[in-house]
């Protein structure tokens, strides 16, 4: 075993227990994909993971045993939020492994190799990972956007026409049940119409988003008696919603998160102020005083 210093051992102690601790997340998930494909990727990408934690044993001469609540974390990520999504999120928090692997490079001639190998392999094996629920992003994306400009501006301007939660939550909810049900058959007919053979489940993608999102945006007439306090806990809802549907999309698909974000929210803000503006306009003309 070759003689290392004190700090050159520590770097390779964290970066054993690294590839130890991907090695049982990538297995752990290759266990629950349903998909072969996936499954042989995950299995492919852990046994490199391990081959290369073996590489760095020669050196330190130790088992290193893995971060349990790393591999737990990044285990139940991939299973409710999706494999691809975990996976590319590991991968982002480790941008230091570069520099180190760069300092290695002199001292250990593998640590080259390795690097190498990290950033080939692994970016290939990530991009041929087939999860079907990023093929639907697009239709989800027309539920949530839809569903919260529409029923964002709905709300606001029931909120201050009505003045009472429980009439706000009814008219909410049967409009939110109707546009639900009218977005996802457009969804289907408009996938029909380009002869896509998965017409049904991109509707119900769709509408699932979007009967979520109503659900949610409702959520505080429900619960509230003070109208004004629930238009707020709404809003902080609807800027909420879209940015974890605007985080995750843009780790899964790499895109970038803030411009995404102030758009989306920039549209479902600015309607709910419109309509806001537009019942406290409707209530004062009519002389209605619900």
């Amino acid at each position: 075993m070759k003689d290392l210093s004190p700090a050159v051992r520590q770097k390779l102690l964290r970066m054993q227990q690294n590839e130890v601790t991907e090695n049982l997340i990538y297995n752990n998930l290759a266990r629950r994909a349903k998909d072969p494909h996936n499954k042989q990727v995950l299995e492919s990408i852990a046994a490199e993971e391990l081959s290369h934690s073996k590489v760095w044993q020669q050196y330190t001469g130790v088992a290193v045993k893995p971060k349990k609540l790393r591999v737990w974390f990044y285990t139940m990520l991939g299973r409710v939020l999706g494999i691809t999504f975990a996976l590319k999120k590991m991968e982002s928090g480790e941008d230091t492994a570069g520099a180190a692997y760069a300092e290695l490079v002199e001292v250990l001639p593998e640590a080259k190799k390795i690097s190498e190998d990290e950033d080939r392999h692994e970016q290939e094996l990530l991009a041929m990972l087939d999860e079907e629920r990023l093929h639907y992003i697009g239709s989800m994306v027309l539920g949530l956007s839809d569903a919260l400009v529409e029923l964002t501006g709905t709300l606001a301007g029931l909120t201050f026409a009505l003045a009472d939660t429980r009439l706000v939550a009814l008219s909410g909810l049967i409009t939110g049940v109707s546009a639900t049900l009218s977005m996802a058959s457009s969804e289907f007919l408009s996938a029909r119409s380009e002869g896509r053979s998965d017409a049904l489940k991109s509707c119900l993608y769709t509408g699932v988003a979007y009967l979520i999102t109503v659900a949610l945006m409702i959520l505080p007439y429900l619960l509230l008696s003070n109208s004004v306090a629930a238009l707020v806990i709404m809003l902080v809802i609807v800027v909420a919603e879209i940015a974890l549907f605007n985080y995750y999309t843009a780790v899964a698909q790499d895109l970038v998160f803030k411009r995404r974000f102030l758009e989306m929210a920039g549209i479902s803000l600015g309607v709910a102020v419109v309509s806001f503006l537009i019942g406290l306009l409707v209530k004062a003309w009519l002389g209605i005083d619900v």
